[in-house]
C-alpha cells in the first residue's frame, strides 16, 4: 500500500500543476469538493423513498475515487516528504470508520469534512468496506483515471479537438478494458496504460 500511494501523491502532483502551475498556494477549498462529492455519491447510490431507485455501483465508486484526488490534495498542501504523508494516510486506511449504512457513511464523510476542512481517509477506508471495493481496486481506478485525464489533455481536450468516442464507446470504457488486463503491480503500470490508451487513439485517425 505504501508504495501505491507514494505512486498515487506523485500522480496527484502532476494533475494539480495541469490546473494551476502554482496550485499549493492558492487556497483551493478541497474540502468543499469532497463534501460536494459526496452529495453526487449520495444522489448515484439513490436515496428517495418517494420513487424506486436502483443504486449506479460504479457511479458511486467514480465518486470515492474523485474524493480520494481532492483528499489527496489536501494532504499534499501539508508539504510533507511523500514517506511520511504516505505513512499517515495508510493508517487512516487500517483504521476504517463507518455508519450504519453507506448512506449514512456517505453523510458521515460530509460531515465531518465540513467540520475541520481536513481529509478522512478513515471514513472513505469505512465506505469501501460497505462498497466491498478494496485498497488494489481503488489504485487500479485512481491511476486509470488520472493518466486518461492526462491523454485527454495532451490530445486537445480544451481546445475540443479531442474526440470521446472511440468507435462508438466511450474513452472512460476502454479505459475499463486496459485496466482489466494489465498488471497494477507493474513498474510501468502508469505508462502501460497510456500506451494503450494511444494505440487505440491512434488506430482512430488513420
Amino acid at each position: 500500500m505504501h508504495n501505491k500511494l507514494i505512486t498515487m501523491l506523485k500522480l496527484q502532483t502532476e494533475m494539480n500543476g495541469w490546473v494551476h502551475p502554482d496550485w499549493n498556494t492558492q487556497g483551493f477549498e478541497w474540502y468543499r469538493a469532497i463534501w460536494i462529492e459526496a452529495s453526487e455519491m449520495l444522489e448515484h447510490y439513490g436515496w428517495k423513498w418517494w420513487k424506486h431507485q436502483q443504486p449506479d455501483m460504479a457511479q458511486v465508486k467514480l465518486e470515492v475515487i474523485d474524493i480520494v484526488h481532492f483528499s489527496l490534495s489536501l494532504e499534499l498542501e501539508k508539504g510533507l516528504p511523500l514517506d511520511t504523508l504516505a505513512d499517515a494516510i495508510s493508517q487512516g486506511f487500517s483504521k476504517p470508520k463507518s455508519a450504519a449504512d453507506i448512506k449514512a457513511s456517505i453523510e458521515l464523510l460530509a460531515l465531518e469534512t465540513l467540520k475541520d476542512h481536513t481529509a478522512h481517509f478513515d471514513i472513505i477506508a469505512g465506505l469501501m468496506q460497505q462498497l466491498e471495493m478494496g485498497f488494489d481496486e481503488l489504485f487500479e481506478k485512481y491511476v486509470g483515471k488520472n493518466v486518461l485525464n492526462v491523454f485527454r489533455q495532451d490530445h486537445g481536450y480544451k481546445s475540443g479537438e479531442y474526440r470521446k468516442l472511440w468507435n462508438g464507446r466511450e474513452d472512460n470504457e476502454h479505459l475499463e478494458d486496459i485496466l482489466a488486463q494489465l498488471d497494477d503491480n507493474s513498474d510501468s503500470y502508469r505508462e502501460d496504460i497510456y500506451r494503450s490508451l494511444s494505440e487505440i487513439y491512434s488506430s482512430l485517425e488513420q
